[in-house]
């Protein structure tokens, strides 16, 4: 990967630490805010305050080197002075925690930070580029798609009861009842939920549990942590910090070094839409990529996308052209017809589905499909006290080669996770390519998750993320999402 001054190492800690990210010096016009309640806000510029200074491991480890400092590795300051701050009334969240009826109470929460941004957009003066959402745990914990209230005296019964009501406003309708009846339209999850809502007005947020960077508050009945995080200090303030200088200046903070020029890379995503009786209707989207490690997702069409008997996905002639027709333009814009098109996902490409294809990257030299799966069962196995090498590569054939993006590390001399890995299923199913080439470029793509700071991932960026932006485009109704950066969904 490449950093400052056109300096390359392995691991981004390394990079960082050392040189600074690659437009280091660039990208100071930003300003942030934070939402959350009065304990949420103090607790976030308490440790924002703290990882101005170096955070060290209580012990020394080759895996888990110190964080500097923000300002030392990114180059740019934040003021405390200059937040922009929106609180939340606490008591208005304790009584959305009593709701007993799941999709209002989720709702009502994701509304309760959700309005007072927008509302904030459309009347302020002064733009924040970044808000930093700050969720009590109580927030994580009632909110995601299994969560329930405890019953007690306190509960609250609060909703619309009867299925048909939900779906049929009444004549005189209030807005209570309006918000209620929107509730059912969308998943149970805050997270999704509140994504999705903002995306559709351009509000860029990094979502932080209050747990992960105040431990120290939560305590038991023996006045210990309740969960202690102080051997992931240094990890927590590495990843978080990546993810907030990408999302605060738009500038990835490293790229690859060795990526071919020329070369857009497409990865779709499929997601089924659970809020409609038809298994077959799914929402598709592609994530295209750059040679420079940024992207963007484009919104396809929402149809009968899926197959229940075969288990896959395939668009029609005129889905897969418009999808990455869309796609492309944007890519055009700031770098002309691309030389290759490679095109990931995690099934086979049927023949109408990659016609639609063809059309759309008329111009390139090459288009290439490839299908990427994780391997189950087969193993390779070292006379050694570590796994497999990450990187080592089985080619079977010309088109089909076995892949390990986990493994042994040389550079942090272990392995991430605890079982011996599987590797992954590289498939050339279209077109035609050198099978190492295609490796090689997978391998690459697992250090681009600029949402963490981790040596790399088990999956390319292209499919990294497909089931979480498909989750945030299928939490509701989505017809006024806009084309946006890669930033805005993670």
């Amino acid at each position: 990967m490449k950093f400052a001054h056109d300096q390359k190492l392995i691991d981004p800690r390394d990079g960082l630490m050392l040189y600074g990210p690659f437009d280091k010096g660039r990208g100071n016009n930003f300003s942030v805010g934070i939402i959350g309640t009065p304990d949420g806000q103090r607790r976030f510029k308490r440790w924002m305050s703290s990882i101005q200074k170096p955070v060290f491991y209580p012990k020394p480890d080759m895996a888990k080197p110190f964080f500097p400092g923000f300002e030392e590795v990114y180059g740019i300051r934040f003021n405390d002075q200059q937040y922009t701050q929106l609180t939340i009334d606490p008591e208005a969240l304790e009584r959305f925690f009593r709701y007993t009826d799941d999709h209002v109470r989720i709702a009502s929460i994701v509304d309760l930070y959700a309005d007072r941004l927008i509302s904030y957009k459309e009347e302020a003066d002064v733009p924040v580029s970044l808000w930093f959402v700050i969720i009590p745990d109580m927030v994580y914990q009632l909110c995601r798609p299994m969560s329930k209230v405890p019953k007690s005296k306190d509960t609250l019964s609060v909703g619309i009861r009867d299925v048909y009501s939900r779906q049929n406003p009444g004549l005189f309708e209030d807005e209570n009842t309006r918000r209620y009846r929107d509730a059912y339209h969308y998943e149970k999850h805050f997270h999704n939920q509140l994504k999705l809502k903002l995306l559709r007005h351009g509000i860029l947020t990094q979502v932080i549990k209050e747990s992960t960077i105040a431990y120290q508050d939560f305590l038991d009945k023996n006045g210990n942590p309740k969960k202690d995080l102080s051997a992931f200090e240094t990890d927590i303030a590495w990843s978080l910090t990546t993810s907030i200088y990408y999302k605060v200046t738009g500038l990835p903070p490293w790229k690859l070094a060795d990526i071919r020029k020329g070369v857009c890379y497409i990865g779709l995503v499929f997601k089924n839409d659970d809020r409609n009786e038809d298994r077959r209707i799914a929402c598709c989207a592609a994530q295209m990529f750059l040679d420079s490690g940024d992207g963007q997702v484009f919104k396809g069409a929402v149809g009968p996308w899926y197959n229940p008997d075969t288990k896959e996905y395939h668009l029609t002639k005129d889905g897969a052209k418009d999808l990455l027709t869309k796609a492309l333009a944007a890519y055009k814009q700031e770098n002309g017809v691309p030389r290759e098109v490679f095109i990931h996902g995690r099934t086979y490409f049927d023949d109408n589905e990659w016609q639609g294809f063809l059309e759309a990257a008329a111009g390139a030299h090459a288009v290439v499909g490839i299908k990427i799966s994780h391997e189950t069962t087969f193993k390779l196995f070292r006379a050694s006290d570590f796994p497999v090498m990450r990187g080592t590569v089985y080619v079977k054939d010309a088109r089909f080669a076995y892949l390990w993006t986990k493994g042994f590390i040389p550079r942090l001399q272990t392995v991430v996770g605890l079982e011996t890995p599987n590797p992954l299923q590289v498939q050339i199913t279209r077109g035609d390519a050198n099978i190492l080439t295609v490796c090689k470029d997978v391998l690459a793509l697992t250090k681009l998750n600029y949402n963490t700071c981790r040596f790399a991932d088990g999956e390319p960026v292209t499919l990294k993320f497909a089931d979480t932006i498909g989750e945030i485009l299928t939490a509701g109704p989505n017809d006024n999402v806009k084309v946006l950066p890669f930033k805005y969904y993670i």
